[in-house]
Formats: C-alpha cells, structure tokens, sequence
C-alpha cells in the first residue's frame, strides 16, 4: 500500500494556526474528523495524548509523529500539518517542530496498513524531503513529495567480512509505528556513515521484520536493544547487550554504535524462558536508573488508589468531622460509606498494590503474587508503606533467584514453574522474610516517623515545608520531584497529611509564577512564551508542575531559582497554616477538601507565586 492512500488531499493543512503542543494536536484531529475518519473524536484525541505521556512524539529535526492505535479510528489515515514558523513540541533534540505528521490506525489495522504508515517515518529522516515539504506551495505538491520517495521496502541483507566488525541491534516501541523505524534508520544511517556493517531488526506493529538469525547474533561484535517495550532477549546469552530507551536510537546512534564496536557493555546472562524481563537489568541502565524505573511502576499503579481513597474519605469530612462513626452525634450514613470505600478499601490496598507491582516490575508476572502477599502483610503489620517498598523488591528479586535456581529443569516441566514452582516459592520465601526480618523494625521506624511529623514545632515544620517546596520545583517532575512526591504519599499511608499538602503547594507554583510573570514583565518573554502563559495557569492550577519545563529549559540559570524559591515559599506556608491533605493530586480542584483553612491554603500558593513572578521579573533580561 502506497502512504498516499492513507495521506491525502483532504488530511493536509500547509497552514497551521496554533502555537502550543495541545493545539497542534487538536488542529490535525479536526483536520481527520473532517475528513471522516474517526468513530469518535474525543476517544483518538485522548488515545493521542495518552501516546505524548508515554514520551514524546516531536523526534526531532523539526519532526513531530504524533500516533495511536484505537477503536476510535474508522479508517486508517495520515494528517499532515505544517508550521513554517515552528511551535514548541517538546522534542527530543529541544527544538521547535515544523512538520507534522497525525497518524491515525484502527484496533484491527491490518500489516499493509501498518507497513504504509510505519514507512512514512523512514522517509522523513531525509533531510531532502523535509527541505521538501517545508517549501511545498500546495497540497498536491506535498504528495508528489511523499509519493516520488514511497518505494517498496526489501529485507535486508548483510554481507560482512570475517574481520569486520559487525553490530545487530532491535528497536521497539510501544505502539511499534514511528519510534521503532525512524530508531532504526538512524542506527542503520550512521552505521553507514561510519563504515560499520549493522543489521536492525524492527519489533514493529506489523510483527518483527530483518529478524536476527542465530547466526548473525554469534556473529556480531555487540547487540544494541532500543526499545521501550519487552523484547526477546533470551537469544542474546552470552553476548555484550547495550539497553537504552528507543529515543536514543534516534539521538545518539553514534555514541551507541561507537560502544558496541568498544564492548562497552555487560554480557547478557539471560534464562532460556521466552518471558526474561527479570534478567534485563544487565543491560546499560544503571543501578540507580533501574531502581528508579520499578519503583515508579509502582508508584504509578498505587496512585490511582491514593488518589480516589483518600478524595472519598475528604468528602465524607464535608458531613462533620466524626460523621463516618455511628456513635458519634454527627453520624451520616453516606459520611460512614465514603469512610469505608476509600480508607477501609481503597487506603488497605495501596501498599499491596505499590509492591505488587514493584514485583511485577523486576520479575514480571510471577513476581506479582509474592510483592502482593508482602505488601499485604507490611499493610497489616504497621510497616506500611517503607513495608510495601520492600515487600516489592523482595519479592521481585526473589522470583528472578528462584528463576535461575530452576534454569536447570527439563523442559518438560517448564508449565509447572508459572503455575505452581514461581508462587509457592515466591510467596513462601518473600513471607518467611517479611514476617521474621522485616515488619517488626520497620514497624517501629514507621511509627517513630509518623510521631515525629505529627510532634514537630511550628519551626521545625516549616522549614519541613521549605524543603519539600524547594524538592518539587528543582528538577519539576524529574526523580527530586517525584522524591518529595513519594514522602507525601507515603506519610498519607501513615495518617500524617501535612506534608503533602506542602508538597502539592510547591507543585503549583512554578507554571503559576511563570504565567504571571509573564502577564507583569512581558518584555522578559518572546511572542510564544508569552501566549503559553494562560496554558500554564490551568496547568498549574492543576498541579501540573511539568508547564514550567519549556520555560526552564530555555533559560534554567534564571528561571529554576525563581520558582524553587517561590515554592519553597509556598511549602513553608503551608506547614505553617497546618494544611492537611489527604489527596495527592488535584491542585485547586480539592482545596475545599483540606483539613484547616483553604483560603490560608489559597493565599499560601498565590504568595509563593508571587514572589515567583517578581524574582522572573528581577533576574530575566529584557527580549531583544
């Protein structure tokens, strides 16, 4: 199938009117509704926002690819849009994008479809076509563009010399239609440029294709896995594995080809299983980036249970303090069904859940019944959520040893691993560990760090509140912020609620000082910068802290001591109105929820804005 059945007249737009991410993307979805070739508009638009959360689209080289596979979908199709001027995308290289390409698939997309539309991503890494497409005067020209460079894709072939050095790598994806070819090309463009023979094998949505052959793999010098998502990796024992996220495939193809040919890399020590999640450690990620990555699994899982428990349980505040207890005179029925629903459920399986899926993480899904059982148990015992945190990489890590324990059985009980072997094993050893070693001291550790939160002075617990304050507008979404984030829903777990809403506060005030400072010194900002300020009052209002990152990027030396400080400001304000928050998320939408004053918790957040603003003011220099 040729891209020009799937891009045409009626799906182009040379004239883009938006100037935010946000727009751009609601542009080009009218542009397919129009067109007819959505089932239902809202539904792909969210699919396409949920895609950008993963990471983002805008590749770089001016290139934005944004894309989902959804029901929503009526008909496969391209949109193409075009900005001469530019909008911030938050590209992977940091520059504006120019061309975009919306690409839409439907949930039963067959290979030639998705063959089509994957190749549309190879073709935009020549800088010929984008010079192009850039400079095209009509919609037919823009066809004739992508039409003249659509030709028929041949498996490739490798011949190396004995001597030579060889690489192989793999890319993938998530939704395996853009990242994992335009990965690819660009190892396989550089690999050229150099004069290294490379052969890349893409785990697309159209199934793999240039699959490495046994051969080829004994052959190479080293392996480079690009990927996002799970790929075989069992086959590369014994080798020197190079794991990075698929972007790097993009951005840096000669640093990685420059490492493989170094053997700059741990040898692959895999299990023959097809399912070898647990053992991908070994790859290039480091300890820290590792742990960070399974703890955030599941903190993200958990999120949803701290979140909707812990709003319910406000709600039912709103009848009467002591409304949820029968004796009490204040008692409601709905107050005592909000009590049990978010705290007596929803609350009882947080720690369970962050385990849970902490395990999952590590060892896939024979680790999830072992980090289960143990966060259950820390739950249970008062070791709650550094219980939990545990509980998750005990359990994980104890499936991976009993996996390779196990390396050596028959074949012919491979079925009874999974089933029976992982989750005796799995639970029984996380249990035994959890019940002896670790609940009763990490009990009382809990428990000394509840009291001594709930015990601290007016000073003291300001200063508290500076810091967190301070951790939450650093790095703004990066691993301090989520730190800080992680103490706050933690400390919920214990029943101590001050400090995050200190946390939420200083979250806050870093997209609310930018866009204010933006409407007082508009001379300090350019055109775009001044038209994404109204964007970063909903976002911060939010509690969005991530709508102050473009701003930081372009000028950090100025703008993160501005707003660090503005919301430490904010966070010590907080702790010293003694704001209790029982919902980690929500900005402004669960301030009548607050245990103490919303309207002391209000003016804490519009005053840390507010110095925000005025240090903006102060320290950026005037737009030429």
């Amino acid at each position: 199938m040729k891209i020009t059945e799937l891009l045409t007249k009626n799906t182009i737009h040379l004239h883009l009117k938006s100037s935010q991410k946000a727009d751009v993307i609601e542009e080009l979805v009218q542009v397919l509704d129009a067109a007819g070739k959505l089932n239902d508009r809202a539904e792909y638009k969210q699919a396409i926002f949920h895609r950008e959360e993963q990471s983002t689209t805008g590749i770089g080289e001016g290139i934005a690819i944004p894309h989902a596979k959804t029901a929503a979908v009526k008909a496969p199709a391209i949109a193409f849009g075009r900005s001469v001027s530019g909008i911030e995308y938050e590209s992977l290289d940091g520059m504006p994008a120019h061309l975009f390409f919306m690409i839409a698939a439907p949930e039963g997309a067959n290979d030639t479809h998705l063959q089509a539309l994957s190749k549309l991503s190879t073709i935009l890494l020549k800088e010929e076509v984008r010079k192009q497409l850039l400079e095209a005067q009509t919609e037919e020209e823009a066809l004739a563009i992508i039409n003249e460079h659509d030709v028929q894709e041949e498996e490739e072939t490798v011949s190396v010399a004995e001597n030579e050095p060889f690489i192989v790598a793999v890319t993938a994806c998530p939704t395996g239609i853009a990242h994992t070819y335009m990965s690819a090309d660009s190892l396989k463009a550089k690999a050229e440029e150099m004069g290294i023979a490379i052969k890349v094998e893409t785990n697309g949505s159209g199934g793999a294709k240039n699959v490495l052959t046994s051969e080829e793999i004994e052959r190479a010098t080293a392996v480079i896995v690009a990927a996002d998502t799970q790929v075989q990796m069992a086959r590369f024992n014994g080798k020197h594995v190079i794991e990075v996220p698929v972007a790097d495939g993009i951005r840096k193809p000669q640093e990685l080809i420059e490492r493989a040919l170094k053997q700059e890399a741990p040898i692959y020590k895999g299990s023959s299983n097809k399912d070898d999640r647990g053992h991908k450690e070994s790859g290039s990620r480091g300890i820290g980036a590792t742990i960070y990555k399974h703890l955030m699994s599941g903190v993200s899982n958990m999120l949803p249970f701290v979140i909707g428990g812990g709003i319910l349980i406000a709600l039912g505040f709103l009848f009467g303090y002591n409304a949820h207890d029968p004796k009490d005179p204040s008692y409601n029925v709905i107050a005592e069904a909000l009590n049990t629903i978010g705290g007596g459920n929803a609350f009882a399986l947080m720690v369970p859940v962050l385990a849970g899926f902490i395990a999952m993480s590590i060892a896939d899904r024979p680790g999830f019944a072992p980090g289960m059982v143990g966060g259950m148990m820390a739950a249970t015992s008062g070791a709650g959520f550094l219980g939990g945190l545990v509980a998750g990489f005990l359990g994980g890590y104890i499936v991976v040893g009993i996996r390779k324990l196990l390396a050596g059985l028959p074949s012919s009980l491979e079925g009874i691993k999974t089933i029976l072997l992982f989750p005796l094993l799995g639970i029984a050893s996380t249990g035994f560990i959890m019940h002896f070693v670790v609940n009763t001291p990490l009990s009382a550790l809990n428990t000394w760090v509840s009291n001594w939160l709930s015990s601290l002075g007016t000073a003291n617990a300001v200063l508290l509140g500076v810091i967190l304050g301070l951790m939450m507008a650093i790095d703004m979404g990066g691993p301090i912020n989520k730190a800080a984030y992680l103490f706050g829903t933690g400390l919920i777990a214990s029943g101590v609620y001050e400090p995050m809403a200190a946390i939420m506060a200083g979250g806050m005030v870093p997209p609310l000082g930018i866009a204010l400072a933006t409407f007082l010194f508009r001379n300090k900002f350019n055109q775009q910068e001044r038209e994404a300020g109204p964007v970063n009052i909903v976002m911060g209002l939010s509690f969005i802290t991530e709508g102050a990152i473009p701003f930081a990027a372009a000028d950090p030396l100025r703008v993160i001591p501005s707003v660090a400080i503005g919301a430490a400001v904010a966070g010590g304000l907080s702790m010293m109105f003694n704001i209790g928050l029982q919902a980690p998320h929500g900005g402004i939408f669960v301030f009548p929820l607050v245990s103490g004053s919303w309207m002391l918790y209000l003016l804490a957040v519009i005053i840390g804005a507010i110095v925000s603003a005025i240090l903006l003011g102060l320290l950026k220099k005037p737009v030429k």
